[in-house]
């Protein structure tokens, strides 16, 4: 398996302005103080990937997630590391840093929830629909 799609949505609190982080999660709710959640009540965790497929981050030297909301794309690139334990239950965190814990998909990363484009922003605190792509190259 090379891709893995997550399918979450927006919240009124989303805003986008972590600098370091990125998140999605399972959780259906978002306070004003999840600065890098950009979905919530998303419809699968770390915990739903296949084996195979974690081994593959675990070995990356490039990640590249896609978010996308109605036709407006961001894409996303990091790294894996040997360390990732890819098992929250919940949480999907993409770093720019290398810290690692159990809610860390991928280290390095180019953006962090600020970077992301601000019509998007609008309309995820709209409560719009993303897709969130994972693909191992």
């Amino acid at each position: 398996m090379r891709s893995f799609v997550i399918t979450a949505k927006g919240h009124p609190n989303v805003k986008c302005t972590h600098k370091t982080t990125l998140e999605i999660t399972k959780e259906d709710y978002l306070t004003s103080t999840g600065d890098c959640i950009i979905g919530i009540s998303a419809d699968k965790s770390m915990l739903d990937f296949p084996e195979d497929f974690k081994e593959r981050i675990r070995n990356a030297s490039r990640i590249v997630v896609e978010i996308q909301v109605d036709e407006l794309r961001e894409v996303i690139t990091g790294r894996g590391h040997r360390d990732l334990l890819l098992n929250h239950p919940t949480d999907i965190v993409i770093r720019k840093s290398n810290y690692i814990c159990p809610r860390t998909l991928m280290i390095s990363a180019d953006k962090s929830a600020r970077d992301i484009d601000r019509e998007m922003v609008r309309r995820l605190r709209e409560g719009g629909k993303l897709t969130f792509k994972i693909r191992v190259d």
